[in-house]
């Protein structure tokens, strides 16, 4: 699969890519750190850069970067080494309720993100939702996070340091809108700071061994281990299962109310090491359209 890249001054621009379509890829909540402009662009932050990505027909504009932090950044964060076409195809294969999902969200692809921050954004994503976790997390940036200018007329700041938000009281971090998760922000900082080579350790595990290490960092629970092990980690059998994703299933495949446990496994069964982007399409599939909403 070859991509025609063309560099110009601050920005980038993919001719003719298909599979890749910014309102999927950053409202399918995935991320938290992408808004949408007025004019349908998307503005992001990801590892200390500030990013502008916008569609113009079939080519993907990619603004405020350079050659050097595309091929070294972008090129890895957006995963486009990875053919989601066959992907598609694999999934969608005698499974018309998939197809249908992969047909709605087709533009989707998965981010490649920064293990820490994954880890933190999903602790506050707990039984919360993405208005609230957005802003979260953007508080959180502000007051702690490293300046990076203005972009677009607004204060860009870098996700903040395990060191940064383990020195933070709980009072501070509450003042951020993480309510009763603070506790566990600043716990779990205090356990990254104090071992920085912790996630280059992870990476080599497998998925049940690198799971089984997420749990014990506090306010991880199997849902947020398994976002975490999808998204940041590799794992691509991961298949995160929420309140959204089991009213889903259950609705879509099962007919009854099912145990998570159950959902999982007839998931890494029925998509295998693509169970975590089967997920991924069923969720922006059935929440848009409210598909299983009581």
């Amino acid at each position: 699969m070859k991509l025609e890249i063309i560099y110009e001054k601050d920005q980038v621009v993919i001719k003719n890519m298909d599979s890749f379509e910014p309102k999927h890829i950053f409202e399918c909540g995935q991320c938290f750190r992408w808004d949408r402009e007025e004019d349908h662009s998307y503005t992001g932050i990801a590892y200390g850069r500030v990013l502008n990505v916008s569609k113009r027909g079939s080519d993907i504009i990619f603004k405020n970067t350079n050659k050097k932090d595309f091929q070294e950044l972008w090129y890895h964060y957006f995963d486009l080494d990875t053919n989601y076409n066959v992907i598609k195809e694999k999934l969608s294969h005698n499974d018309p309720i998939m197809k249908k999902a992969i047909e709605f969200g087709a533009g989707i692809r998965i981010l490649k993100q920064q293990p820490w921050e994954t880890l933190i954004s999903f602790i506050i994503s707990s039984n919360n939702n993405i208005p609230r976790i957005k802003k979260a997390i953007e508080l959180l940036c502000e007051g702690y996070g490293e300046y990076l200018g203005v972009f677009l007329g607004k204060k860009r700041y870098s996700f903040p340091s395990p060191e940064t938000v383990a020195k933070r009281s709980i009072e501070e971090i509450k003042a951020c809108n993480t309510g009763y998760r603070a506790p566990y922000i600043i716990k779990t900082a205090e356990s990254v700071a104090s071992n920085p080579e912790a996630f280059q350790k992870l990476y080599k595990f497998n998925t049940e061994d690198c799971q089984r290490q997420l749990l014990t960092f506090s306010g991880v629970g199997p849902k947020v281990a398994h976002c975490i092990l999808f998204f940041c980690m590799g794992k691509m059998d991961a298949f995160p299962v929420d309140v959204w994703v089991k009213r889903i299933m259950e609705y879509l495949y099962f007919k009854e109310d099912t145990p998570s446990k159950v959902i999982q496994q007839f998931a890494r069964d029925k998509y295998g090491g693509h169970a975590g982007f089967a997920q991924q399409y069923l969720f922006y599939y059935a929440r848009e359209l409210g598909i299983g909403k009581n």
